[in-house]
């Protein structure tokens, strides 16, 4: 059944047509204000990476200076471990700056989702780390190594839980601050670079009561801590690439639109995560005698609820029905 309603669709449009649209039917925001927004994000990302990647840097150099003096095996495998998951920055500040390119006519809805693509990279890198970790510890408990120059190894440990967990801490928050996955799960990898640091720590304390096999076998536990990050982090990927969002959301959206002046009920609401902004395609129902131009107004006042009531909500499309259509499709659908 045909719908006899009004569509609005506020994206970037540009043109002579449009500016003077905007100027005498004011739109609910400033399209560059939320590209802004969106750019924001990405560089606050880009910070995050940065300085997290300095952090990881640094612990890794004092970490390869004491691996070099005592020559501890367990403590060098820890300090390229972490030299080179300081590299998962790679991955995703190429989502970044890719996020920040405009859309085009291949990638209309732009360049967010390589974000989505870097949390997969970083989920396969905490994976690689898991497995590391559980060979290494397993030929260790068959094949025990002395470990020598202890104080050092277990403080240069302690440096290397110290860096991770600061990174870790940085990361998760910035990331979802700005509503990036990638991020989080990045912070999340840092976090089980954390535990591998640990497992170093608590090795050294067992060599130093004469049990030989204690590094491989906190190896091994640290190994299924990381595995239930894994988890975690490969959760939170998969769901953004489902298009999964928080219900709180969806909820928050119907109340908003419910409670727009000129709105007899909400109907369908969609919300999917493109990169770390939200995109909306939200329908509205409105009196049945009401005109097109009543109809468009009140969809813009719903859109500009909907973009005041969910702050990283970048665009919404908003479509009207008028109520003897929609319940005409609610009937038809029984």
């Amino acid at each position: 059944m045909a719908s006899h309603g009004h569509g609005h669709g506020h994206g970037h449009r540009r043109g002579v047509r449009t500016r003077i649209l905007h100027v005498v039917r004011p739109h609910s925001h400033e399209a560059a204000d939320r590209v802004d927004a969106a750019l924001e994000g990405s560089a606050e990302g880009m910070r995050a990476l940065w300085v997290s990647l300095g952090m990881l840097a640094a612990t890794a150099a004092v970490q390869a200076v004491v691996a070099a003096v005592s020559g501890s095996v367990a403590l060098l495998g820890d300090t390229l471990h972490n030299a080179a998951d300081a590299l998962t920055a790679v991955p995703l500040g190429l989502a970044f700056w890719l996020g920040r390119r405009p859309p085009d006519r291949r990638y209309t809805y732009g360049y967010g989702r390589a974000e989505d693509l870097a949390g997969i990279a970083v989920v396969a890198a905490i994976a690689a780390s898991s497995a590391a970790a559980a060979w290494t510890a397993a030929e260790r408990l068959v094949h025990p190594q002395p470990v020598s120059g202890l104080p050092a190894v277990a403080a240069a440990a302690l440096v290397g839980f110290a860096g991770n967990e600061l990174v870790a801490r940085h990361r998760i928050r910035t990331g979802r601050r700005i509503g990036s996955a990638a991020l989080v799960a990045d912070g999340l990898h840092a976090r089980t670079d954390g535990f591998a640091s640990l497992a170093v720590l608590l090795g050294a304390g067992g060599a130093a009561l004469g049990w030989d096999r204690a590094d491989p076998v906190v190896g091994l536990a640290i190994t299924v801590v990381i595995l239930a990050v894994l988890r975690q982090a490969a959760r939170e990927v998969v769901r953004r690439l489902m298009d999964a969002v928080d219900p709180a959301l969806v909820t928050t959206a119907e109340d908003v639109l419910r409670g727009t002046p000129g709105v007899r009920d909400a109907g369908t609401v969609r919300l999917r995560w493109i990169g770390h902004r939200l995109r909306a395609e939200c329908e509205i129902v409105v009196p049945p005698d009401a005109t097109v131009v009543e109809a468009h107004r009140t969809a813009v006042d719903a859109e500009r609820a909907l973009l005041q009531a969910l702050p990283r909500l970048a665009a919404a499309t908003v479509h009207a029905d008028p109520e003897t259509a929609a319940g005409a499709r609610h009937h038809a659908g029984r």
